[in-house]
């Protein structure tokens, strides 16, 4: 008899894409649809490292030419009043609220500090909101992908005992391949949800760390134009 089990054991096909194409439709379902968050996390984190370091990059560059010495007036008029750049976007916001600030006979209009703050806040509000796009899939991927997995695995399980109980044979042979199955679900969702959950903390610390470098830039910028302002 055990001959016999280890002789329809070894005949059993317990590749993946076997063990896919055993497995009922609902399971087959929770196993594409972790796939699937898995290519697009996959693909946030390719696309975030790209522009992370476009950002970092950009970064470099205008604060070198800002602290170059060159006069504030002409920087601006060489990078327009939209640029390309966070960080110049950052810049011409706070340039074109001081230079709205001002009146036709040079006088500065009351709470003209308020208002630059507030416009280069706005726009770094606006950078926030692109540098973070995305990371919140990550953050879904890698706290359901388990659990989703697993509800694979339990409706799986709970197969592999019907069919038991039809067959009223718990030899392994039978009993092997559907548990099989069934934990393809969870190791898929594992899969997806590992690289999830890492990514996401790397890519949001370094969001955090670039939105930081736009703020004590704003910070920096509105201490000069204080002083303009006191003067």
């Amino acid at each position: 008899m055990e001959t016999e089990t280890l002789a329809m054991a070894q005949e059993i096909d317990f590749s993946m894409l076997a063990l896919f194409a055993r497995a009922t439709l609902t399971v087959k379902i929770v196993m594409i649809m972790l796939i699937a968050m898995s290519f697009w996390s996959w693909a946030i984190t390719i696309q975030k490292y790209i522009q992370y370091r476009a950002a970092r990059r950009e970064a470099a560059i205008f604060d070198e030419a800002f602290w170059s010495g060159e006069p504030l007036d002409e920087l601006f008029e060489r990078i327009g009043p939209q640029p390309e750049g966070a960080s110049e976007k950052v810049f011409a916001a706070g340039m074109l609220e001081w230079r709205r600030s001002h009146r036709q006979d040079g006088a500065l209009i009351a709470g003209a500090q308020a208002r630059i703050d507030r416009a280069m806040n706005v726009a770094i509000a606006r950078e926030s909101e692109k540098l973070t796009q995305g990371l919140s899939f990550l953050a879904t991927t890698g706290a359901t992908a388990p659990f989703i997995g697993l509800f694979g695995t339990v409706w799986g399980i709970k197969h592999s005992f019907e069919q038991i109980a039809i067959s009223q044979n718990t030899s392994l042979a039978v009993v092997a391949p559907g548990i099989a199955e069934a934990l393809l679900a969870t190791g898929i969702g594992l899969i997806a949800a590992i690289p999830a959950v890492v990514f996401y903390n790397k890519l949001n610390s370094d969001s955090e760390r670039i939105l930081g470098g736009y703020e004590s830039f704003a910070d920096e910028f509105a201490t000069i134009l204080s002083r303009q302002l006191d003067a």
